[in-house]
């Protein structure tokens, strides 16, 4: 799952994401996240969270837990993005 967020002052972005983060811990079929900061282009955040299968995803997502658990970020959507998220399944690895 990629979210893309974007803030004037980045340590607004930074400060939420590890709120997220501690609240997420421990969510069944979470396997991590990741902060990714933009080096190139267009300044912003994307989010990446790897998760065990599409089915612990979707169950989390469908939680009670997951709207309050992610709030802190929410803010910073990058409201730019007609589509400011994408679920990815791979593919393919190496």
């Amino acid at each position: 799952m990629l979210v893309h967020h974007h803030a004037e002052q980045p340590e607004e972005i930074r400060r939420a994401y590890h709120e997220v983060s501690e609240a997420l811990a421990g969510v069944p079929g979470m396997l991590g996240n990741e902060l990714l900061e933009s080096v190139a282009g267009r300044p912003g955040f994307v989010v990446l969270s790897r998760w065990r299968d599409l089915p612990s995803f979707l169950a989390w997502e469908r939680s009670d837990g997951h709207r309050p658990s992610t709030a802190a970020l929410r803010p910073y959507r990058d409201r730019e993005l007609t589509i400011p998220y994408a679920v990815y399944e791979v593919n393919a690895a190496y």
